[in-house]
Formats: C-alpha cells, sequence, structure tokens
C-alpha cells in the first residue's frame, strides 16, 4: 500500500536457506517501508510481523524455523559525481535454541551474519556496477554479468539440494539403516526446466525424467577451511570418481547412459581454464577440464573430455572464520547459456573463532576489506593461524540425473560414492591438520598415526639426531610441515611391518610415485624397488634399525604406474617418536627424475 508522504509499505514471506543439512531453513514474515528522503536519499526498512504490533498472526510453515528480523535496512545517499553511498544494517534472530549445540556459533555470530549476508550484498553492488561502468567481454567470450548469472545458477542449485524443500519437488528416500547419508529424489518439471536438463544440446532425445541428491554433513577438527578446500580444488583425483564424474557429464547431455562401473584406477589429467570473473578477489569461476574421461553411452565408453564449471570461495587462508566453497556442474563443451546445470559441491563452515570478541572494531575491519582486497582481512585476522577456529563443519551435496527405472540402482551409487568422499576428505584432513599442542613438556601422542605436524617435527629430529646437519632449512616462521611439503627431494615414510607400506609421502614423494595421499598406503616398499634395489634394501636393512640410518648409492626405483625413476643417492633414517622408539622409517630420494 502507499503511504502519505509517497512511501510504500509492503508485507513479505522470506525463506533462508540452511547452510548446512543439520538443521531446517528458517522463514520471515516482513513489513517493508520505502521511503524518498527530502535530501535524495532513500531509505528501506524492514522489520518482522509479529502480535506485538497488534498484527495477524502468521501461521507456521513445515519444515522452517520462524526467525525474527529486528529493525533493518539499508540507508542510499546520493554523493557528488554521480555516485552513491550505501549503509546497510543486518539484525536478525535465527533463534539458535532450534539447532545441535555445536552449530549454534553459525546462529549467533554476528561475524558470520555480516560476512554471508552484510558483506556479500556489498560486494554484490559493487560488482554489479562495475558491471554498468565496464560492460566488457571476458572469459570464454561472456560479459560480467552473464558470468554472474551462472555463478548464481550453481550456488542456488547448491543450497536447493543442500536443503531440498518439499514446496521445490523434493522427497525423502528410505535410509539403508545407516544415518549418516540422506538421499532425496526430485522429479518435478520445475526442477527439470530450472536444471534446463531438456537441453538437446547432443543430439539425443531427452530421456532423463529426475535428479536425485546424496547429501551429508561432518564435523572436521583443526584444520582451516582454506587449506582443506584448496586441497580438494587443486587435487580432484584425491576424492572425485572418474567414472561418476563420465556419468554425469553423460546424463546432462540427455544422452542414454549407462551406470558407472568401479573405478578401474587412474585419472584422466585436470586443466584449470580460470574465467575472468572475480568478485573482490573473494570468489572465482573456472571451467575445470578432465581429459580423456570417456563417456558412458549405449553400453560402450566413448573417451573423450569432461567439462566442469566450477565456483570457489573462501581460499584465502589469512581471512578470518570465513566459511569456503567449491561448488561445480558438468556441462558441455559448447558452454552455452542455456546448458543444463546441476551443481555438486562442498561448503566449509567454522564453527568456533574466537573472532567476535577479539577486536570490537571487527565490521570495520570486515568493511575495509572491500577497498584492499585480502589485504584487509590480513590486517584484521593476521593471528588466526593462532588463535582462530579448531571446529568447522563440512555439507557435502552431490546431485545426479538418472532415469527413473534406475532409480533404485542410482541411490545405492550415490550413497557408495558419498561415503567414500566423507572418507576421503577425513584422511586428507588428519593429513593437513596441524598440531594443536602446547607446549613440548604437555605433548603427548595417543597410539596410533600421528598429525601430519607432529610427525613432521619428528621426521625432522630424528635427522638432524642421526645425520648431524638440518633436513629442512625453514624461512622466518614457516611451519615444518610447509617446508616438509615442499622439499625439492621426494620424502617417503614407511611402516615397520612385515611388509612395509608407505604412510606419509611429500609433494616430491607423491609425484616421484605418481601416485595420491589416499592411494599412497596401498603401497608396499618392495614395490617401488627393482631387483638390485631389493637385494640391497634386504641385505641394508637391518644396519637401518640398529645404526640409525644408512646412506644409498644411486640406481633406479619404481613409480606406481611402473615407470621407471632415476635417483642420484638415497637415505634412510629411523624416525623416532616422543619416546625416542621408532615410529617408522624414511627415504629421502635425492635429484629424482624419471628415465
Amino acid at each position: 500500500m502507499s503511504t502519505g508522504n509517497g512511501g510504500t509499505i509492503e508485507l513479505l514471506y522470506m525463506q533462508l536457506y540452511a547452510p548446512t543439512t543439520l538443521a531446517p531453513g528458517r522463514d520471515f514474515w516482513l513489513l517493508r517501508y520505502t521511503s524518498l528522503l527530502e535530501d535524495g536519499s532513500l531509505v528501506v526498512c524492514e522489520r518482522s510481523l509479529n502480535n506485538t504490533q497488534n498484527g495477524p498472526a502468521m501461521p507456521a510453515v513445515q519444515h522452517f524455523v520462524r526467525a525474527d528480523m529486528m529493525p533493518s535496512g539499508y540507508l542510499i545517499r546520493p554523493c557528488e559525481g554521480g555516485g552513491s553511498i550505501i549503509h546497510i544494517v543486518d539484525h536478525i534472530i535465527l533463534e539458535p535454541w532450534s539447532v545441535p549445540e555445536v552449530l549454534r556459533p553459525l546462529y549467533e555470530s554476528s561475524m558470520l551474519l555480516a560476512q554471508r549476508t552484510t558483506m556479500a550484498a556489498l560486494r554484490h553492488l559493487r560488482q554489479i556496477s562495475q558491471e554498468v561502468s565496464q560492460p566488457s567481454v571476458s572469459g570464454w567470450g561472456r560479459r560480467p554479468a552473464a558470468l554472474r548469472a551462472l555463478s548464481q545458477r550453481l550456488s542456488k542449485g547448491f543450497n536447493e539440494a543442500v536443503n531440498g524443500f518439499t514446496d521445490d519437488g523434493w522427497s525423502l528416500l528410505e535410509s539403508d539403516g545407516i544415518d549418516d547419508v540422506t538421499l532425496l529424489v526430485n522429479s518435478s518439471p520445475s526442477k527439470m526446466m530450472g536444471a534446463n536438463l531438456g537441453y538437446n544440446g547432443g543430439g539425443f532425445a531427452s530421456v532423463t525424467s529426475s535428479v536425485l541428491c546424496a547429501k551429508a554433513s561432518m564435523l572436521l577438527q583443526n584444520v582451516p577451511p582454506a587449506i582443506l578446500l584448496r586441497f580438494l580444488r587443486e587435487h580432484r583425483s584425491e576424492w572425485a570418481d572418474s567414472s561418476i564424474d563420465a556419468y554425469s557429464a553423460a546424463a546432462i547431455k540427455a544422452g542414454p547412459c549407462n551406470l558407472p562401473g568401479v573405478r578401474a584406477g587412474g585419472f584422466g589429467g585436470q586443466v584449470i581454464l580460470p574465467l575472468a570473473h572475480t568478485i573482490e578477489h573473494e570468489e572465482f569461476m573456472e571451467v575445470i577440464k578432465l581429459e580423456n574421461m570417456g563417456y558412458y553411452r549405449d553400453d560402450m565408453t566413448i573417451p573423450g573430455d569432461v567439462f566442469l564449471l566450477q565456483l570457489c570461495s573462501g581460499v584465502d587462508e589469512n581471512a578470518v572464520g570465513t566459511s569456503a566453497e567449491l561448488i561445480f556442474a558438468p556441462i558441455d563443451a559448447s558452454f552455452s547459456d542455456d546448458a543444463p546445470i546441476l551443481p555438486s559441491g562442498f561448503r566449509i563452515i567454522p564453527l568456533d573463532s574466537t573472532s567476535d570478541a577479539a577486536s570490537p572494531n571487527r565490521t570495520l575491519d570486515l568493511a575495509s576489506a572491500l577497498e584492499v582486497g585480502t589485504a584487509g582481512s590480513k590486517a584484521g585476522g593476521e593471528n588466526s593461524s593462532h588463535s582462530g577456529s579448531t571446529k568447522s563443519v563440512m555439507t557435502i551435496a552431490f546431485q545426479f540425473a538418472f532415469e527413473v527405472h534406475l532409480q533404485d540402482n542410482i541411490a545405492t551409487m550415490a550413497r557408495q560414492y558419498v561415503r567414500s568422499i566423507i572418507a576421503s576428505v577425513q584422511r586428507v584432513s588428519l593429513a593437513l591438520s596441524p598440531s594443536r599442542f602446547g607446549s613440548q613438556n604437555a605433548f603427548h601422542l595417543p597410539p596410533g598415526t600421528p598429525e601430519a605436524q607432529t610427525l613432521a617435527r619428528w621426521i625432522s629430529s630424528s635427522y638432524r639426531f642421526y645425520l648431524g646437519v638440518e633436513l629442512l632449512k625453514s624461512e622466518g616462521n614457516e611451519p615444518i610441515l610447509k617446508s616438509l611439503w615442499h622439499h625439492t627431494d621426494a620424502v617417503l615414510c614407511c611402516s615397520l611391518k612385515a611388509l612395509p607400506v608407505f604412510t606419509f609421502a611429500n609433494q616430491a614423494g607423491l609425484d616421484m610415485l605418481e601416485t595420491t595421499l589416499v592411494a599412497l598406503q596401498d603401497i608396499t616398499l618392495e614395490k617401488i624397488f627393482d631387483d638390485n634395489g631389493k637385494k640391497t634394501l634386504c641385505s641394508e636393512f637391518p644396519q637401518i634399525m640398529q645404526q640409525g640410518f644408512m646412506c644409498i648409492q644411486g640406481g633406479i626405483c619404481l613409480s606406481s604406474m611402473g615407470r621407471p625413476v632415476s635417483y642420484e643417492r638415497a637415505v634412510a633414517w629411523k624416525v623416532l617418536n616422543e619416546e625416542e622408539t621408532a615410529h617408522c622409517i624414511c627415504f629421502m630420494f635425492i635429484n629424482w627424475s624419471f628415465v
């Protein structure tokens, strides 16, 4: 309705996506008042409509928790030169009592509200103003506005998958007795049209009639979201199954596709093709080219490349308490505007950041990031690696288009796939987790595999003890694990078993063995040596255990793919733990190269 002074009053109903699968979404009934002031400023005020203003009692909506918005809104003031200045106030009460206790910081933190809502709005406005003033063509011949529309389709599709609203056509499938992975199916026409699954870019008749979503959330300890997300982005083969990537790509091309088989070993190469689309250096979009993956069509595999459109945010580890997202969807190589998009991905949100109490000027610190890029967030969070979050929640959601008669098979495949991803993430998180222990005197590890930071310290100190020189030349305060990880020589640890297997390797070691951190533990020590190397190892191994180290002459070893690798020389030494007992054997191959 209109007001006497030319303003407008509106009644709004708003739904807010839940960030995880562990709590329902929020909804609001709002009154909005919009008015133009005498000085040319525009003011928009919003607040929840409830009985305290003698308003009607709005009925509750199933699967939502009613939240309250306190007086909030926008003041937009004109400024010289034709620009404007905007002030934003967000003040909402998300009813934290209704969520599990571990998640309550997500619903109580002013800083998270500022990052996810207030600053997101400011960045969005800044980007639109840049598009208007500089409407240039960017990545893959697309204008910035077109790329922004694609990024919004990715975000919206992922949020819909995470939430699975019944109003959008999602229905819950029966559990297999283990509630770690939730399955939902959507056969509504609106879902098909929204993902544009009737798109016919490949010349095949459309047979896809439904979408299945497998989703889960997991708690992570002591691994920064930015580091874990960056690892997932750069090392896709650590967690992804190439056959399922190929199946997903074939399904959205609307061609007849069969169920993927068991992983056959090995992945196609990954090529990252950046798009010229960044939002204040915090969010970027790119195309991932997975080479020689193979499509499943007509009971045969056709070799080819798979393309993924990928949206990434939160990879700056210096930003304080920032959530991180990696959202992707297979696309047709033509990259047309009407191509189907069915997003899947990861979201990692810190749970117990201490930053709210650390600085009364936190919002000012966040605002400064708009002007100085990552430097602003770094200024506010330079100590984040020491005092930031130690717990975070990861939400995983994967969507699969399928023919309706394959629902049971796809459900089984999706459930197993997400469980395998969860297992991979847990192993990678353990490897990436820095040590959170304090002084050496208070440092006691439980039996079993140590954290990576601790293992790096043991490797370095044992090398110094037995060989009398430093293994790592750390610069400044660079962590030992980081120095070891980037060491130019291949460093590998193996277990002290009758048949030793590898348990850890730095980046050079993984490159030399042509393997990944997850697959490393399936490789035995004897497998990488030729016959001469095996003889030398058998005869000299007792010397390592008695003397503590051994120098090995140059020779040839083998990668996990059977490729010969030459090395100038090698050193093996016993790695001692805090109790000075042998934990493992470490090998370093110096100046190695493929023959």
